[in-house]
């Protein structure tokens, strides 16, 4: 607990109307930042999806885009939204919600108050390590994975349905027509002849049951949990930073600040170290879960073979391209990651703000 804080041992606003601030500030914050981010993560995907085809569409993020803008237009950069606008107000709903009750569990077993009164008289929840934050954030992290990981394996297929259409094109002109160009005739696809969301739902639940929607659940696992922590734990670190330094050149004590006294543009800027911190710690798992869950649309296996495992699509990216391969795509994910961050930070700190 900061110093000067008093201990405050019941909650002034409940926690279920606290849990429903989460999840409304959560999921406005995650369905505007997704519409600004979906063309590179689009992008990200389709490079970690041709990790192991011998003859790789695209050269790197940059040839992505522009080949993609060029083939299927504004549409194609754009396909599969509707899946992460989904994904991302309930991925955000329920990480701030779980990573707020979870906090709340680790103040009950450090004995620590849920709430204090701080100087200017306001309540607040009692200040935690970082440490602390971390812990509960990958907690959080780990709800949300069974909640994301259906989600995402809808999106996914979606952002390639337009090349795994014209990979089945192309080898069909290629046994029908031997020793043509297949690839120079190959019918390009109507987004009209495209399975949408829920066309995709209905497919994997028919030919592998419930279970087929959680396909690649470790990697995503693995990446939502350490990522969350990585998300939070740097978002509070840079915080606490632009406070203290703050403190030091006005005068104040920096236990009378929160992070209510952020400006907008500190906000962002910790939101920015949070997103380049979350895609960059466990960024080979997020790799192995598209192509697992890409692998049916651009290399089917067929209806006996088993099904891709974590370990077994590691080695296999391992064995094909080495570190680049688990790397794949990274560099625009950074990219966008930094103002996406930003802006989740920016909206849900001004909810908190404007609204408690």
């Amino acid at each position: 607990m900061e110093q000067g804080s008093s201990p405050v041992y019941a909650s002034p606003e409940g926690n279920v109307l606290r849990g429903l601030k989460d999840i409304a500030f959560g999921s406005v914050a995650g369905m505007v930042s997704k519409v600004f981010e979906h063309p590179f993560d689009l992008c990200k995907v389709r490079l970690q999806a041709q990790v192991l085809d011998e003859r790789p569409t695209f050269k790197g993020p940059i040839d992505c885009l522009h080949k993609t803008y060029i083939n299927e237009g504004i549409r194609g950069l754009y396909r599969g939204l509707p899946a992460p606008i989904v994904g991302a107000m309930a991925e955000n709903a329920v990480l701030f919600l779980a990573n707020g009750q979870i906090q709340d569990l680790v103040r009950l077993a450090y004995g620590q108050p849920r709430y204090e009164r701080a100087f200017d008289g306001s309540i607040r929840p009692t200040t935690l390590s970082l440490g602390q934050v971390a812990m509960a954030a990958a907690g959080a992290g780990a709800i949300t994975s069974f909640v994301l990981t259906p989600i995402e394996l809808v999106k996914c297929r979606m952002q390639v349905q337009m090349l795994a259409a014209e990979v089945r094109s192309v080898a069909a002109l290629q046994a029908a027509l031997p020793g043509v160009a297949a690839a120079t005739v190959a019918h390009r696809p109507s987004f009209r002849e495209l399975q949408g969301p829920f066309s995709i739902i209905t497919t994997v639940v028919r030919t592998e049951g419930l279970r087929g929607l959680w396909l690649g659940q470790t990697g995503t696992l693995l990446r939502e949990t350490g990522g969350a922590a990585a998300w939070f734990g740097a978002n509070e670190a840079v915080s606490r930073f632009i406070l203290r330094r703050r403190a030091k050149q006005t005068g104040r004590d920096v236990s009378e600040m929160s992070k209510k006294d952020l400006k907008p543009w500190e906000s962002v800027i910790a939101g920015a170290f949070a997103g380049v911190s979350y895609n960059t710690v466990l960024y080979p798992a997020d790799s192995v879960k598209s192509a697992i869950q890409t692998e049916e649309e651009l290399r089917p296996r067929g209806s006996m073979a088993p099904r891709p495992t974590f370990v077994g699509t590691f080695r296999a990216i391992y064995a094909a391209q080495g570190i680049r391969g688990l790397y794949a795509g990274l560099g625009i994910t950074v990219a966008r990651s930094a103002p996406s961050s930003g802006m989740i930070f920016l909206i849900y700190d001004s909810l908190v703000r404007r609204f408690g």
